[in-house]
């Protein structure tokens, strides 16, 4: 499969093909044309000696200095190196290829005045797996990603690091074996490269990729614990969706309705005589109202990120006239690079992944608690002898814990750069960079909570749950036994997370 990028429809399913599918990126003939448009503009002005910012201008608080004609391209070369100073931990391989493609993508929309020749060497770098090694950490999403885009385009120059498969190399040696010239750097190339928001893109477009499969997910595991804890499904009529019409509540309460269908459970404690209980307790009776908020959050990240995706987040920006009546070419000094919309909306999405996980911890607290339970203390036989389940409530309880702390806002926060004139940044990119560890938490918990309400639905035998909620429970004994006696869970529970990750649960509801 080969996904042609031209920086106006590139989707979240071809990011993920070229990012995790192995397939490959090219550019669009059409946008070659256009890029090639933008860069005689460029040339242009470089010829005329016209005062352009970043072009034959320094950068910043230096944008006022002037640069001669004969440093023009030292300049570009100067702005790379100095621009690399990243530290902490490397951005994965799908992150790195994410960056890759989106800033590819951007280039080749045609306003900013590089030439093609910069697409098709970040596209041949992707086909190749020549991937970048950038420091995760250096980025207050203004200007741009401005650190780890320069770690990328050092390797595109021949210069900085890279890893060619699971080889470390230096980026010059790297394009060599890979065949890929490395670039020589013209008029605003080099700024070209940097300014940008595709770091903190690529980490929350891939977060909204992990965030969908947990969402379905913890809507199965709270339909197994609604199901060990003998909760009524009553509270998820349609009727009651309808009623105040927020789409991701309908989802989830269709979700647990259908996961609850045909429970032997529910019809042993139906009447008031076997269960004199009238409501259960917010994380099962609201779970479609806490569940369906996150997944209507998602889907605001996800819109605010599509329309990122097919941006021109560079600075200045080359406008080529198009016909009679266009207006002229045009070299225009903006704010697009800033990420103010992305650091939003990645505190919008940690936000959404915190409240699952606490949603979640709760529940399992409930099925552990034999006061909440009605079931053997900690999900046990023989409580005392044994400990059950008491543990992995109380790893859930600390993972909720660190996402609620590391859910705090990133974007109202700014720190003043570059001599006061960035003087408010998003911080963007710490914004995005904390999902991935939330995500992680997140997964854990629910993944406990699968366990503790499979448990729970085994304590409650010969009496069987609905068949739909039967497979998820399967799907979870195929990878870990009930726990008859004590045994450590944590194999258990890294066991089911990777079944979430590869996404088995949201697949039940398909």
């Amino acid at each position: 499969m080969s996904v042609r990028i031209n920086g106006n429809d590139l989707t979240f399913d071809q990011l993920y093909e070229v990012v995790f599918g192995g397939a490959e990126a090219a550019l669009d003939p059409a946008a070659r044309t256009r890029m090639e448009a933008s860069r005689t503009v460029i040339e242009r002005l470089v010829a005329s000696n016209e005062t352009a910012y970043g072009v034959n201008t320094g950068f910043g608080e230096l944008a006022e200095v002037r640069i001669s004609a004969d440093q023009i391209r030292h300049l570009q070369l100067n702005l790379v190196r100095s621009h690399a100073c990243g530290v902490g931990a490397p951005l994965t391989e799908a992150e790195t290829r994410a960056v890759m493609l989106l800033r590819a993508n951007a280039l080749a929309k045609g306003l900013s005045g590089v030439r093609p020749v910069l697409v098709e060497i970040l596209c041949a770098m992707l086909n190749r797996r020549i991937h970048p090694l950038i420091p995760s950490q250096g980025s207050v999403g203004a200007s741009g990603d401005l650190a780890p885009l320069a770690h990328l385009a050092l390797v595109v120059i021949g210069e900085g690091e890279s890893l060619a498969g699971s080889e470390r190399l230096p980026g010059g040696e790297a394009l060599r074996r890979a065949g890929i010239a490395p670039l020589a750097l013209e008029a605003k190339e080099g700024l070209s490269l940097l300014n940008g928001t595709q770091g903190m893109l690529a980490l929350l477009a891939l977060a909204l990729r992990e965030a969908d499969v947990l969402a379905d997910t913890a809507d199965v595991a709270a339909a197994l614990a609604l199901d060990a804890l003998r909760g009524s499904p009553a509270a998820f009529d349609e009727r009651i969706a309808r009623a105040r019409p927020y789409p991701g509540q309908a989802a989830s309460a269709q979700n647990l309705l259908r996961l609850n269908r045909g429970s032997q459970i529910r019809e042993s404690h139906r009447s008031a005589e076997r269960d004199p209980r009238v409501q259960d307790a917010y994380s099962l009776r609201c779970a479609p109202q806490v569940h369906g908020a996150a997944r209507d959050a998602i889907v605001q990240v996800r819109a605010a990120a599509a329309i990122e995706l097919n941006s021109a987040t560079d600075n200045p920006l080359v406008f080529v006239a198009a016909g009679a009546g266009a207006g002229r070419e045009e070299v225009v000094s903006g704010g697009n690079f800033h990420g103010q919309p992305l650091a939003m909306a990645a505190d919008q999405l940690a936000i959404a992944v915190a409240t699952l996980g606490g949603v979640s911890e709760r529940r399992i607290e409930h099925m552990t608690n034999p006061h909440t339970s009605l079931l053997p203390a900690f999900l046990t036989a023989e409580p005392g002898l044994n400990s059950g389940f008491m543990l992995a409530q109380v790893t859930a309880a600390a993972l909720a814990s660190e996402n609620k702390a590391l859910a705090t806002p990133h974007s109202v926060d700014s720190i003043p750069t570059s001599g006061g004139q960035e003087d408010y940044v998003s911080m963007g990119m710490s914004a995005a960079r904390r999902l991935r560890p939330m995500l992680d938490n997140l997964r854990h918990i629910l993944a406990i909570e699968l366990l503790a309400a499979c448990q729970g639905i085994d304590l409650l035998a010969p009496l069987r749950t609905g068949a739909e909620a039967q497979n998820a429970c399967e799907l979870v004994r195929s990878v870990s036994p009930r726990v008859d006696a004590d045994r450590s869970l944590a194999p258990d529970i890294h066991a089911v997370a990777g079944l979430i990750a590869d996404a088995a649960f949201q697949k039940l509801l398909r």
